[in-house]
């Protein structure tokens, strides 16, 4: 898994996958003053925090990607490289069911699968001014009510030792890459990593007590979650 950290901005942040650079969800994005940053992704549309990946479609769109099977594997890459990805289905979702020939029940397995087997919420939106409007929303309550950095993750087929490991640190609260690879060097292992003490958290340049207490809180918590 590749990692590249993105600088946060005084302003919501959104990357977009260059392909999206003619779309009018760009434009309104702009115009509502969100930051979008023009990027090759290799997964996804939309990058709103270092969580939360989108895949953005268009009923016609989804409807041919459920034809030649592209939505699972897109969706496969995004749950991959994202904890929290999203699907955006843009229209009106009456037309679901009245375009394209397809018959019902395929679109009801598609959005089932889609739902229940890669766990990836679906979120509708009328037209391009609302996708842009739900990816501000997201964007900002994940980056100024989260405080949640941009991060680009990719899942890279065969991944080399270190950047696994970089990878797995990563996914701690607060933790960029950066701060990955500073831990791995004072710790040496991803397992003293998962062990380490609250004051050494501490001592790590960039991490601070407030970091550090929620990396030390996460790894030491008792799991309380019922079934």
């Amino acid at each position: 898994m590749k990692i590249q950290k993105i600088l946060p901005s005084d302003k919501v942040t959104v990357l977009a996958d260059s392909r999206e650079r003619n779309s009018s969800v760009i434009r309104h994005l702009q115009d509502s003053g969100v930051n979008v940053r023009d990027r090759q992704l290799k997964v996804g549309d939309y990058i709103a925090s270092d969580r939360v990946g989108i895949e953005r479609k268009s009923i016609p769109d989804f409807l041919q990607s459920i034809t030649n099977q592209r939505i699972f594997k897109q969706l496969e890459s995004l749950s991959e490289s994202y904890k929290k990805p999203l699907l955006i289905l843009e229209g009106d979702p009456n037309l679901l069911f009245e375009a394209n020939g397809m018959h019902p029940n395929s679109i009801r397995g598609a959005l089932a699968s889609i739902s229940v087997d890669y766990g990836v919420p679906i979120l509708w939106t009328p037209d391009s001014e609302g996708t842009a409007e739900q990816i501000h929303r997201i964007a900002y309550r994940e980056q100024f009510k989260k405080d949640r950095g941009l991060q680009i993750r990719v899942k890279e087929k065969c991944p080399d030792l270190p950047s696994q490991q970089e990878f797995l640190v990563a996914g701690l609260p607060h933790v960029s890459n950066t701060l990955s690879r500073r831990l791995l060097k004072e710790f040496r292992t991803v397992k003293k990593v998962f062990m380490g003490k609250k004051e050494r958290f501490k001592k790590i340049e960039g991490l601070g007590d407030k970091k550090a207490e929620k990396i030390w809180e996460l790894l030491n918590k008792e799991y309380e979650c019922e079934d």
